[in-house]
């Protein structure tokens, strides 16, 4: 099996375990392997102006840049390799950009989880 098509099984298996929790907690929520593996709830979708949780997660150019503001990428890069390296979770301010104009700010925590010995990261974003 590819590692594409492993962590697209992974993202799967995932998604199905949080369901309950990506469907009913009042925060929006992502979760992320990479750029080109993630999910998000309704609410994250809604939060940043798409139309679906699968219109966000077609997106696969790098993260930061297309939904991060400048101000705020270095903070979720550093709480990321926080969260690989030291499996570290932490809370801390990020300023979405939303699909077509504007941003958005808000709290962020970000837990490290494994699944089949992958590590992904689990965000729970609330609206300042």
């Amino acid at each position: 099996m590819t590692d594409h098509k492993h962590h697209e099984q992974l993202l799967t298996e995932l998604s199905a375990q949080l369901k309950e929790i990506f469907e009913s907690s009042d925060q929006a929520i992502y979760a992320y392997l990479d750029d080109t593996h993630k999910a998000c709830n309704q609410k994250f979708a809604d939060l940043l102006g798409y139309a679906s949780p699968e219109e966000w997660a077609a997106v696969t150019d790098p993260f930061p840049q297309v939904f991060v503001a400048a101000e705020s990428q270095d903070a979720l890069i550093g709480a990321f390799q926080q969260a690989m390296e030291h499996k570290a979770a932490s809370t801390f301010p990020v300023t979405w950009q939303k699909k077509d104009t504007g941003v958005v700010d808000t709290t962020v925590i970000l837990v490290p989880i494994s699944l089949g010995q992958h590590l992904f990261t689990l965000h729970f974003i609330s609206k300042k």
